[in-house]
């Protein structure tokens, strides 16, 4: 599989489109650029402007703009899953993440990205604005703002610690065997708080299935609070030992309860760790 990163500004003289600057420095064929264009793999800075995607190979291109590219054939011929929209607000949407899809796309492109999926599902096109994000490994609900105002609003809620965030996950061992109901391990110097209910203890795959709810929003508190009370989540690539398996990361994001900027009263939006919309609002 071919990779490359091209960074290269148009020299004095130079007139024509991306796709003939690109082709002539990468060897690439035009349809191998135009497929990593639409992907997100090519940002150009103007000599009067900011570092911005281009999709079109007909872009014009002058002396003095400068060009990255950046070339990943085996990452460009992913087929990411596909995400489900839940609900429409307008100046921001509700979506279930599957597992495997990033939340952002990187500099190599934005294919496997919520967030491009979202930009391609509405008609006539709106922005995009992140306001928080799940693991590429986990599942579960996400929120989309389409504003700045509803992006700052958004992110407020998740910053100030007012967004419930519910999980369900599968652990390692029997989760019954821990005293309390709460983890309270600190976490990168700062008091962090997981709440949970064991569902049920499977004997055969020595795993419980358990909801957890984390009262803060510390870095993969979650995770790491079940892998220092000694149930790691089954399929974790990063925290714990003895609970990796071929399925992938149990862990999905199930509920987030909040006060919703546009609705103006408390929302619950809920789903299934499989994705299925149960009852996906509760008002």
């Amino acid at each position: 599989m071919k990779t490359m990163t091209i960074k290269e500004t148009a020299g004095p003289g130079h007139e024509g489109t991306v796709m003939d600057f690109l082709c002539a420095k990468s060897g690439l064929s035009r349809s191998r650029i135009k497929d990593a264009m639409s992907k997100g793999a090519v940002r150009i800075k103007k000599n009067i402007g900011k570092m911005l995607p281009e999709r079109k190979g007909s872009c014009a291109l002058s002396s003095g703009d400068y060009v990255e590219f950046y070339y990943d054939e085996q990452l460009l011929s992913r087929k990411p899953p596909v995400a489900k929209c839940l609900r429409d607000l307008g100046s921001y949407s509700v979506w279930f993440k599957p597992a495997g899809l990033m939340s952002q796309g990187t500099k190599f492109g934005d294919h496997c990205s919520i967030l491009r999926q979202v930009e391609k599902h509405f008609q006539p096109a709106r922005k995009v604005f992140p306001v928080h994000r799940l693991d590429r490994e986990a599942s579960g609900i996400i929120l989309v703002a389409h504003n700045r105002d509803a992006a700052a609003k958004l992110s407020e809620l998740f910053q100030s610690k007012k967004v419930e965030k519910e999980y369900r996950i599968e652990a390692l061992g029997n989760v019954n065997d821990l005293n309390s109901r709460e983890i309270l391990f600190s976490l990168d110097g700062s008091s962090a708080i997981t709440e949970f209910t064991v569902i049920s203890f499977d004997p055969e795959k020595n795993s419980s299935a358990v909801t957890a709810i984390a009262k803060t929003g510390r870095y993969h508190q979650v995770r790491r609070h079940f892998n220092m009370a000694g149930h790691p989540v089954m399929g974790d690539p990063r925290y714990g030992q003895g609970n990796k398996n071929t399925e992938g990361m149990k862990l999905s994001a199930v509920a987030l309860r909040y006060h919703c900027p546009v609705l103006k009263k408390e929302v619950e939006f809920r789903v299934s760790d499989e994705g299925a919309v149960s009852g996906a609002e509760r008002c």
